[in-house]
């Protein structure tokens, strides 16, 4: 957070420290390295520990590593297909999305709903925020649209911790700590999605029209 915040401000002249476009990037790879120093300084391992340690864990998680980076290209195929218009005539069609809590409710719960099929958020935000979230939330009742992104994000992680097919985050946990229940991970935290949920829908329809 320090280096999104601080290093995009850097610069001499005209010339710069860092792109500011490559920021967030740059900081998660800093702060990786200030762990990793931290991590060796406090424990004393040795420095392959961190390598061979990242190396079994890459291979215990298999497939799954990849998993969010392919789903959220499928999120960006499905919009350029078409499927969030799609969406968007169901929903206007069959919601009385002139009333704004309409609106709100049925962009958080697309978010949660189309993320536990695809079992990633972010190829769930393409299609619902250009079919639900856009058209009726900013332009037909003119909200927040960084507000409605944030938190129709988090609505969408609400439904990755109710979704097997978040195989990453649900599914290799349990395999990982042996659990007899390949799906006990799902049933400790599908509560705290759905209240979780509720809330995102109360807090944006409360802050994203002022």
């Amino acid at each position: 957070m320090a280096g999104t915040l601080v290093l995009d401000r850097i610069h001499v002249g005209e010339m710069w420290l860092i792109e500011p476009k490559q920021v967030t990037l740059l900081s998660v790879g800093l702060g990786a390295l200030i762990a990793v120093a931290v991590a060796w300084r406090t424990t004393g391992a040795r420095i392959v520990t961190p390598v061979r340690e990242g190396a079994r864990l890459t291979e215990a998680m298999g497939w799954a590593l990849i998993l969010p980076q392919l789903l959220a290209a499928l999120g960006g195929i499905f919009a350029k297909a078409g499927v969030g218009v799609v969406v968007a005539d169901l929903v206007a069609k069959a919601l009385p999305t002139q009333f704004p809590v309409v609106a709100v409710a049925a962009y958080c719960l697309g978010m949660a709903l189309f993320t536990m099929c695809m079992g990633n958020a972010f190829a769930a935000f393409a299609v619902i925020t250009g079919g639900i979230g856009l058209p009726l939330i900013v332009q037909q009742h003119h909200g927040n649209p960084a507000i409605m992104a944030a938190i129709g994000m988090l609505s969408g992680y609400c439904g990755t911790l109710m979704t097997p097919m978040a195989a990453n985050f649900n599914l290799v946990p349990a395999a990982l700590l042996e659990l007899k229940d390949p799906h006990g991970v799902i049933r400790a935290q599908w509560r705290t999605g759905a209240l979780l949920l509720i809330c995102n829908i109360v807090l944006m329809y409360v802050i994203v029209f002022r």
